[in-house]
């Protein structure tokens, strides 16, 4: 899949292409038999008086606000750690291979595409005369550069070519080879891309984002790519939208990119706007931004609904919240402190507060959407201190005169990182933390600071969400001792390793459901991180921005941008 989003805060910005970039249509239709998330029903409710649009929205003529939380200024794909910085590519860089709102594959800069009987050469057909912003044209050729770039032996983006198995990959990476012998330019419009293992992930995967080759590959050498660094703030595309400026903490400006293949998007400029739930609805009210993410809860589907000009759409997210546990320090290598930890704390108080009927405490490592959601035999962990307490005392961890629990000296002390001032982890964890014998200790900190903390090892627990899933592989290859760039748990469990790679191993839906149970059951016997929740999310949108209510997940992506329209 694409590069792994550690998504702290609920997004703003939903885009269709993340959401479900490592799909296959038939994953899809099996997601139709999940269990649904809550009691609340999903819900659409129309603007009931489109006329009393606010004034700044009004003036915004030829300007679509969408918000956004805390971009970080990489704006170049499967190079970026900030899932904002993925939003903020997408309508930048379109895909070989998009996918529609139930995430099927759909044709995007490939017009059609050819699978060999046996699953394993991919073959992509271009669409005539693309080109990139900047009026170049996009060839194979810069597909071909693209995938090679991801093979360079220097990178280490968490996006694993790896997986795809491309012929002479490993050969090239070497050094016995200076080109890859699976991927091959048939002609200006044809790529042929040859693999020596079935992955059902293929083709979104091989067909993802493309870079061109004349800009980001001027300067290439293999095992060389800090040059890209230059770069990452000037970003060259062939999406919608081309990048205008970018004002850190602010804003990021789109100008409609006249050299789009489907034509230059009816809205001139498009302005991703940093918002926070602080501010959120009053922005949204006043008409300073069009479309955003809001607190779940009845209260504000009210004041949004009364507002009369909103569009609104309360769905199932596909995705989960959970907790990082760092499975590299030495007192939460045990899986007795780990369990403990899940077994004393009150998740469903958590959800509860923070979800108010809109959500359900989190049991399996996917979504409920997602045709692999199977809680057969798995722990749902009920809350339970006095187990809690029993298996640390097993572990050797004991009280001292403190009230804090100690083992060789060592105090049972954990830091807890979030990007939310209002999450509702924190109270609950520090009353139930408490009555352990545990030291939590939270800290708030901006989302950009969190990641560096997550990617360095610095830290004891920390609070993500996963970026939207379609495939079960989405959410757990990130737990395989495998996969070092993505594994910021430091987890390790061989019989987990076996699991995730026999799930990408067959396109049989009905044997990968087997194993995916059976991973289940694995990961809830010997827990990587605390599951906390599944939810449901508000958006809403201003009724004058047409276009955005053509699917369930009511955003925004490289495929429809160029469709969306103003009526004021």
């Amino acid at each position: 899949m694409r590069k792994k989003f550690i998504t702290v805060l609920i997004p703003s910005l939903i885009i269709a292409s993340i959401l479900s970039s490592c799909s296959s249509k038939s994953n899809i239709n099996n997601a139709a038999k999940a269990t649904k998330v809550s009691s609340v029903k999903d819900q659409y409710i129309t603007a009931k008086s489109p006329n009393k649009n606010p004034k700044k929205a009004v003036e915004h003529k030829d300007t679509f606000i969408s918000a956004i939380s805390e971009p970080g200024g990489v704006f170049l794909p499967y190079f970026y750690d900030n899932g904002w910085d993925g939003n903020a590519t997408e309508p930048i860089f379109p895909s070989l291979v998009g996918t529609d709102e139930k995430g099927n594959p759909i044709a995007d800069l490939a017009k059609t595409w050819d699978i060999s009987s046996d699953n394993l050469t991919y073959t992509y057909h271009l669409r005539k005369d693309l080109k990139f912003s900047d009026g170049s044209p996009l060839t194979a050729d810069d597909v071909a550069f693209t995938l090679t770039l991801l093979d360079d032996p220097s990178y280490n983006g968490s996006f694993d070519i790896s997986t795809c198995y491309i012929k002479g990959s490993d050969d090239y990476k070497k050094g016995s080879a200076t080109s890859i012998s699976g991927i091959q330019v048939v002609d200006p419009l044809t790529i042929k891309i040859t693999t020596e293992k079935v992955n059902p992930l293929n083709l979104t995967k091989l067909g993802g984002q493309v870079l061109s080759k004349a800009y980001y590959g001027k300067d290439y050498q293999k095992g060389k790519l800090d040059y890209l660094k230059a770069l990452y703030s000037k970003p060259l595309g062939a999406g919608p939208y081309k990048l205008d400026k970018y004002i850190p903490g602010q804003e990021i400006r789109y100008k409609a990119n006249e050299t789009y293949y489907n034509g230059k998007p009816k809205i001139e400029n498009l302005i991703f706007k940093v918002t926070s739930k602080d501010t959120n609805l009053q922005l949204f009210e006043t008409g300073d931004v069009d479309y955003d993410s809001f607190s779940t809860d009845k209260d504000t589907v009210d004041q949004i609904e009364n507002l009369g000009f909103a569009n609104i759409r309360i769905s199932t997210v596909s995705d989960y919240g959970y907790v990082y546990m760092n499975n590299k320090k030495s007192y939460l290598k045990d899986k007795n402190v780990r369990q403990a930890l899940i077994y004393g704390l009150d998740r469903q108080k958590i959800v509860d507060v923070a979800y108010k009927g809109y959500g359900e405490v989190a049991t399996v490592p996917t979504s409920p959407l997602v045709w692999s959601y199977n809680t057969d035999g798995v722990n749902k962990y009920k809350f339970d201190p006095e187990k809690a307490k029993k298996l640390l005392d097993a572990d050797g961890w004991k009280l001292n005169s403190n009230g804090i629990r100690e083992k060789n000296g060592q105090k049972l002390k954990l830091s807890y990182l979030t990007s939310k001032n209002t999450d509702q982890t924190i109270p609950v964890a520090k009353e139930n933390y408490k009555a352990l014998g545990i030291d939590f200790e939270p800290e708030i900190m901006d989302f950009n600071t969190l990641v560096e903390k997550l990617n360095k090892g610095d830290y004891d627990l920390a609070a993500v969400r996963t970026s939207g899933l379609v495939d079960p592989n989405d959410s757990v290859e990130e737990f395989s001792s495998k996969k070092a760039s993505e594994n910021v748990t430091g987890y390790y469990n061989s019989k987990v390793d076996d699991l995730i790679s026999e799930g990408v191993s067959t396109l049989n839906v009905k044997k990968r459901k087997v194993i995916y149970q059976k991973l289940y059951k694995e990961l809830s016997n010997d827990p990587p991180v605390i599951l906390i929740d599944y939810r449901k999310s508000l958006r809403a949108w201003n009724s004058r921005i047409k276009g955005l209510d053509n699917n369930n997940f009511a955003g925004v992506s490289s495929t429809n941008l160029s469709k969306l329209k103003i009526e004021n």
